[in-house]
C-alpha cells in the first residue's frame, strides 16, 4: 500500500503518477485530504492566535474580554477552522474533477468522475502549500486563487495526459 509521505512527493515531484493513483481506494485518498485540511487548520489557526494577541493590544476593553473567554474562546476557533477548511477543500476538489471530466472528454481519454476526484484531490497539494506560503508573505488573495487555480489545472492536465485513450471505433 502506499504511505502517504509517498502520495505527498508524488503530487510535487510527479503529476504524471497522479493518474495512476486513481486506482486507490477512496479511503486513503479521503485520510490524505484530511491530513491537507490538517496543514490547512494549524496553519490557520496559529494565525488566528497571533493575531487576536496582536490586534487586541490596541483596544483595552478588548483586551480584557478575549483574556476572560480566551479558554472558549480558543477550541470554538479552532472546531470552525477544522469545518470550514473540511468544507473549502472538498468543494475546490470537486469543482477541479468537473474540469478534469470536461477535459477528459477535450482529449478523448476514458475516465469517471470518481478517478478524477482521487487525481484532483492529489493535485491541489501544490495549491494548498502555496496558500498557505502567500499568506505568510501578504500576497494578495486574487492573485494567489488564480495561481492556485492554475497551478491546479496544469498538474491535473498533466495527469490527465496518462490516462488511457478511449478506444476507436
Amino acid at each position: 500500500m502506499v504511505k502517504h509521505s509517498q502520495l505527498f512527493i508524488d503530487s510535487l515531484v510527479h503529476p504524471k503518477k497522479l493518474a495512476a493513483y486513481r486506482l486507490l481506494s477512496i479511503g486513503k485518498i479521503i485520510q490524505y485530504v484530511f491530513l491537507l485540511i490538517a496543514v490547512i487548520t494549524i496553519f490557520s489557526f496559529i494565525q488566528f492566535i497571533t493575531g487576536v494577541s496582536e490586534n487586541s493590544v490596541d483596544l483595552v476593553g478588548l483586551t480584557e474580554y478575549v483574556k476572560d473567554i480566551q479558554w472558549l474562546l480558543y477550541p470554538f476557533a479552532l472546531i470552525l477552522l477544522t469545518i470550514t477548511s473540511t468544507v473549502l477543500l472538498f468543494i475546490r476538489i470537486s469543482l477541479y474533477a468537473l474540469v478534469g471530466i470536461v477535459l477528459l472528454k477535450i482529449l478523448k481519454r476514458r475516465g469517471e468522475y470518481r478517478h478524477m476526484w482521487r487525481t484532483a484531490a492529489l493535485a491541489i497539494t501544490w495549491s494548498t502549500l502555496l496558500t498557505v506560503i502567500f499568506s505568510i508573505f501578504n500576497v494578495p488573495s486574487s492573485l494567489s486563487t488564480i495561481i492556485g487555480i492554475l497551478i491546479t489545472i496544469s498538474i491535473l492536465s498533466l495527469a490527465l495526459t496518462k490516462y488511457p485513450k478511449i478506444p476507436m471505433k
